[in-house]
């Protein structure tokens, strides 16, 4: 059975209408990064950064799999497959797919700011005062800047195994997920889906040079 790994980013879900991580202005929704996404940000200023993320919460319940999440699930079918991605969100998993990998951590969790291993499932809005077991507040589950990212060994070692790697909407650019192309086998074919391709085409590669909904499903279709 091939293996599989796909990696997706922020494009697979941009048109379930999850917004992409930055705008061109370097601003998320109007926020500075750096004051909703990082320990320091959370350490001045707690209420906001959980009212910031409640609403990208809620926003994800209201919102569904598209074309493209639908047809990675059925490659599980017929391959052994594993998605590592770097979005926040549950769609991946909606749609069936059976093996995710979150490098960033998952918005519909919360976890200890006292003890990160103590993780739960959370789909309402997270306060100021709902604390963990051991009478601490929670947090989001999610991966912030100058924190570690728990899963990259892990995405790591399936990479290495993949007999085909599966690369839509994201950059790559953006470390450390952009590192896991350095443990891909030589011989491991790419296919890499984007509407504006950061790399370039040849034996090794194929490009789709267009949106997850339209370039997955062929890409599905030629490993199926």
């Amino acid at each position: 059975m091939m293996k599989i790994a796909v990696l997706t980013g922020a494009g697979v879900s941009a048109e379930s209408g999850i917004k992409t991580f930055r705008d061109s202005d370097g601003l998320w929704e109007g926020h500075d990064v750096m004051e909703v996404a990082s320990p320091e940000g959370f350490q001045r200023n707690p209420a906001s950064v959980l009212d910031f993320y409640n609403q990208r919460r809620r926003q994800l319940l209201t919102v569904q799999p598209n074309a493209a999440h639908l047809a990675l699930a059925t490659l599980d079918q017929t391959h052994d497959v594993t998605i590592i991605t770097q979005n926040v969100d549950d769609l991946h998993e909606r749609a069936g797919s059976k093996n995710v990998i979150h490098l960033h951590g998952e918005l519909l969790k919360v976890r200890s700011t006292y003890d990160e291993n103590l993780v739960m499932d959370w789909k309402t809005d997270l306060n100021l005062g709902d604390l963990c077991k051991n009478k601490h507040q929670l947090r989001p589950h999610i991966v912030w800047f100058g924190e570690m990212v728990p899963m990259i060994e892990v995405a790591a070692a399936v990479v290495e195994k993949a007999d085909a790697i599966l690369i839509i909407g994201t950059s790559m650019q953006v470390y450390p997920a952009a590192g896991l192309m350095q443990y891909a086998k030589p011989e491991a074919h790419i296919y890499f889906v984007d509407p504006n391709p950061s790399i370039s085409e040849n034996n090794r590669i194929t490009i789709f040079p267009e949106k997850a909904s339209t370039g997955v499903p062929k890409v599905v279709e030629l490993l199926k």
